[in-house]
């Protein structure tokens, strides 16, 4: 261990080499606006966009759940790296049913105004919240004769006599479940997940999510500096030419003709191609509104959940809205990100219900990637490569994969118990 102003640190050598222009690879804020165009070979922007610099526009748009037990948060607090953000609450959750966009409901109270559900859904739905409230995984008590670990959560939406169009609005706009599997698995993860929900709205009131101000793209251009107050290096616009290997382990990394020796490398599908497999596809469109969103009460920020059953899919459609009011576009101007997983030859057309509801739509930019996962868990090369971005506008598969990634890269489990200096064997390279 290093001590350095007071605290205790690994002492590893971070080298961190992009080839962007720009921090944050996949998960970048895109500024001035200009370069947004640029990117995706659009010309423009007209000059009703207002200056270019006043923009910040997400690539990938994801929010994150403010609880203090949220796994974005527990890393962003553990890290410390929350002293160079500042986050604003997302001021609206929505679900969309019957061709309507209605407000979550979250608490006894969004119950009983809610127009989601008959009167006899709604005492149903109450019982069940008040029993995930009150649940203690340690305090059979508290368990009301439910076994978490061997009741599946499609016996216990059953004990509460719920009906489908209750359990489709739980499922993927409270527990954020992104496909039907969670109904056959034991019901203490979805318990955790209502929870995890409710909590964080109990904190904010208008909804249960974050989102930091200037875009995305300051949570990585944080730790940048993060990892600069500690001696690390960063390259920006570096090409990476070869990855060295010896005798089937990372050995350095060739750039512009220069070689940077490591013993552990991380990085995303894109670095290593050959090392990744496509398991899917995810379609995105990034749109330009000059109103906010109908049927959301004039919010400037906001998440919509499509449940699957609705369009007779496999996979939710996912729309996220910020705007002027987090610092990421002119005046009076929307960013709003309609996201799903692929699932025909003709990706932006699965897309067109969420757009439907944001129309009139300025100007949209539609993107269609791979969703890419490692070969291997990266422990004999000592590569770590990292899964794609899915389509979900919330952080939760993100935060499994870094503490896998982390188990992996350390042989330990990734800790939020005291002070993230004390951690295991420092190594000095």
């Amino acid at each position: 261990y290093h001590y350095n102003s007071g605290i205790y640190y690994i002492g590893k050598k971070v080298l961190h080499i992009d080839k962007n222009p720009y921090y944050g690879g996949e998960s970048a804020s895109i500024s001035p606006l200009e370069e947004l165009y640029k990117k995706f070979k659009t010309p423009g922007p007209p000059k009703s966009m207002g200056r270019g610099k006043e923009w910040n526009v997400d690539l990938i748009s994801k929010f994150f759940l403010s609880t203090g037990e949220s796994q974005m948060v527990k890393i962003l607090l553990h890290t410390e790296v929350t002293r160079y953000l500042d986050f604003k609450v997302v001021e609206g959750s929505y679900v969309y049913k019957g061709g309507k966009v209605h407000k979550v409901p979250a608490s006894e109270k969004d119950a009983d105004a809610s127009d989601l559900m008959g009167m006899f859904d709604k005492r149903r739905f109450k019982k069940l919240l008040l029993f995930a409230l009150n649940f203690d995984i340690r305090n059979p008590r508290t368990h009301h004769d439910v076994d978490p670990h061997k009741t599946t959560t499609r016996e216990l939406f059953h004990r509460y006599d719920l009906g489908l169009d209750v359990i489709e609005f739980i499922g993927h706009a409270i527990a954020l479940h992104n496909s039907e599997s969670y109904l056959d698995r034991p019901c203490v993860e979805t318990i955790s997940r209502i929870r995890l929900y409710s909590d964080s709205l109990s904190c904010r009131n208008t909804s249960p999510y974050l989102y930091p101000l200037y875009g995305l793209g300051e949570i990585p251009q944080g730790f940048a500096r993060l990892n600069a107050e500690y001696g690390g290096t960063f390259l920006l616009n570096r090409a990476v030419d070869e990855i060295v290997m010896d005798s089937g382990k990372v050995k350095a990394v060739k750039s512009e003709g220069k070689l940077f020796h490591c013993k552990q490398l991380i990085c995303d599908p894109s670095y290593v191609p050959n090392r990744v497999r496509k398991v899917g596809r995810v379609v995105r469109a990034i749109c330009f509104l000059n109103h906010p969103v109908k049927h959301t009460h004039d919010v400037s920020s906001c998440q919509i959940i499509i449940p699957q059953t609705q369009l007779n899919r496999k996979s939710d459609i996912y729309i996220s809205v910020v705007s002027f009011a987090h610092n990421v576009a002119s005046d009076g101007m929307y960013i709003a990100t309609v996201s799903t997983t692929a699932e025909t030859t003709n990706p932006e057309k699965e897309l067109q219900p969420g757009l439907e509801l944001l129309e009139p739509i300025v100007h949209k930019f539609v993107s269609v990637s791979n969703l890419l996962v490692p070969n291997e868990d990266g422990k004999k090369s000592q590569i770590f490569v990292s899964r794609s971005y899915d389509a979900t506008n919330h952080f939760e598969t993100e935060c499994e994969d870094i503490k896998d990634m982390y188990q992996r890269l350390t042989g330990t489990e990734l800790s939020f118990a005291g002070s993230r200096h004390q951690s295991h064997n420092s190594d000095d390279d």
